[in-house]
Order: structure tokens, then C-alpha cells, then sequence
């Protein structure tokens, strides 16, 4: 006889109010990284299928004695009434592969990457950093100005798109809007690169001496001069020894060996930032690590808090 169990489905209003800020996150995202970077966790590169106009890309995962996880995200940066960034996490018993749960994957995508981000400030940033530059104005953006915004003095907002640019500013209430990218870098202590943009976005001359840039956007938004002179951060080094849509399009080429893994830095195995004048760069690409350890904080915190609708499976 097969016995049937209650999957929680966690629809994304729920995942919104269980997410917050994001800032809840960073204890168990680092917990995640260093798991990863130990090698106590498993998280194959990411495949997708293309559909001609996006991806649809898959994500599994396991960090012990947190959850095993998938994410299923679809990637279709055309949208224009809808998030280019779209799907679900899957939950699973660790022990037996019950599924457990089913949520919202697009608002855990927007405020996990966002709390990596702000892992990668807090370990590798500058001290005293006061200017924040924030680039692009999707859903992205927002969860970065929104988390990492009210710890700086002042916050920069740019993008290409000025409609949307504008109409973020209005609702966050936390930045200034910039005429242009190079405007919104020159003397940033810290920049967020969210673009989508297919060419590189960021250039050399505008960062200062010991800036932080972050790059999390799927395309190439680096400038060669970058990734040639700056010190170096990843999730994992697959982002430059695994092609795109797993690894990061920027850093193909890159010598593993030049790379530091953030969960190296957070578990004390390798240094973060080295001298007040050193060019740091975290080049995000997500992994799926992140995904499980969020999905499981969400559920549990789901269940205490009586939150999602449970389903006979």
C-alpha cells in the first residue's frame, strides 16, 4: 500500500511575507555557501531547454541536514507585462524523497540573489562603504536597493529603461535617480550590476580605487578590463569553467585557480578583501545550493506560522 502525504503549496503572496526583506536569509544562505565550498553539499550545473524566445532551466540540490531541493525557472527576458523570471521550488525529505512542498520560485530567485549580494558586501566590500550604485530597474533591482539600500548613505539608481527606472524610485523611496550608468558608478563605493543587458554595461574607468562591484545579470555585463585586473568571487568555479546558462558568460576563460569561492571566504578558508584599493568583483550566477537552504527556512517557517494550503499527494 502507498501511503499519501500533505504537500504545502506556498503561493507567492505567502513566499512575499515569509521572505520579508531578504535580510532573514543570510544566515542560512552562508551556512549553504560554506556547506558547498567544504564539499559537504551537492549541486550539479544548471541545464536548460530553449523554447527559441527563453529558457527553461533546472536547478537540484542537496546540503545536508538543510532540505533537498529543485528550483524549475523560466528565463524569457522579452517579457514586458510579465517577470522575465518565472517558477517554482520543490521541497524534499532529505531521508525518504517525500515531497514536501511547492512555492513560488520567482520572489526566492529575487531576494536570495539579493542576500548573496549582500553576503558578498558584508565579507568582501569596503569598510565604511556610504555610496551604492544600483543598476537596472527589474524585479532585481528592487530586491537590492531594498536590502541593501538603508545601510548606505546614499543610494544611486540607473537604468535603461527610465520609465520603470522612475516608477521604482517612486515605490522604493530609498534612491536617487542617475542620467546614466557611468554617472550612477563614478565614486560608488559599492555597485550592483542587474541589467540583463547582452553586452558589457560596467567599465573599468568608473569604478574608483577599492570599489566592490556585483554582477548578477544572465548576460556579459562586465567589461574585459574588469575581470582582467580585479580580485575575483564566485558561488562556485563553475562559473567560469562551465559555459553559459550554468556558468557566467564574462568569465569564460578565466584560470579556476584565479577564483575565490564566497563560502571559502565566510568559512575563514581563503581571504576576502586584501588592500583599500583593491577592485573586488562578486560574479554572481546562482546556485542551487541557495535555492534548497531558502526553501527549507520557508517552510519551516510556513508551518510554525500556519501558512500555505496543504494538498493530499
Amino acid at each position: 500500500m502507498t501511503l499519501r502525504s500533505a504537500v504545502l503549496i506556498i503561493g507567492g503572496a505567502e513566499v512575499e511575507t515569509l521572505l520579508g526583506d531578504g535580510s532573514r536569509l543570510i544566515g542560512p544562505l552562508e551556512q549553504a555557501l560554506l556547506a558547498y565550498s567544504q564539499g559537504s553539499a551537492s549541486a550539479p550545473p544548471r541545464i536548460a531547454a530553449s523554447s527559441g524566445r527563453g529558457l527553461l532551466a533546472a536547478m537540484p540540490a542537496h546540503v545536508p541536514g538543510v532540505g533537498l531541493a529543485a528550483k524549475l525557472v523560466s528565463i524569457f527576458p522579452a517579457n514586458r507585462d510579465l517577470p522575465s523570471h518565472q517558477g517554482m521550488v520543490a521541497l524534499f525529505d532529505e531521508q525518504d524523497g517525500r515531497l514536501l512542498c511547492l512555492m513560488d520560485g520567482r520572489p526566492v530567485t529575487a531576494r536570495r540573489t539579493a542576500a548573496v549580494s549582500a553576503i558578498s558586501v558584508r565579507r568582501i566590500g569596503p569598510p565604511g562603504a556610504l555610496v551604492l550604485a544600483v543598476l537596472g530597474s527589474g524585479e532585481q533591482a528592487r530586491a537590492h536597493v531594498e536590502l541593501l539600500g538603508p545601510t548606505f548613505g546614499e543610494v544611486r539608481l540607473a537604468a535603461r529603461n527610465g520609465e520603470r527606472a522612475r516608477e521604482l524610485m517612486a515605490s522604493v523611496g530609498l534612491c536617487s535617480l542617475a542620467a546614466s550608468f557611468e554617472e550612477a558608478i563614478k565614486e560608488a563605493d559599492v555597485v550592483v550590476a542587474c541589467t540583463g543587458a547582452m553586452s558589457p554595461v560596467v567599465r573599468r574607468a568608473w569604478l574608483k580605487p577599492g570599489a566592490h562591484l556585483v554582477s548578477v545579470g544572465s548576460g556579459p555585463e562586465l567589461e574585459a578590463a574588469i575581470v582582467e585586473s580585479a580580485t575575483l568571487f564566485v558561488e562556485w568555479r563553475g562559473a567560469a569553467t562551465c559555459p553559459p546558462p550554468a556558468g557566467a558568460p564574462d568569465l569564460q576563460g578565466v584560470p579556476a585557480q584565479r577564483l575565490t569561492e564566497l563560502g571559502e571566504v565566510v568559512a575563514g578558508m581563503r581571504p576576502g578583501r586584501r588592500s583599500d584599493r583593491e577592485l573586488t568583483v562578486f560574479r554572481s550566477t546562482g546556485l542551487g545550493v541557495e535555492d534548497a537552504a531558502v526553501a527549507s527556512h520557508l517552510y519551516r517557517l510556513a508551518r510554525a506560522g500556519g501558512l500555505g494550503h496543504a494538498v493530499e499527494w
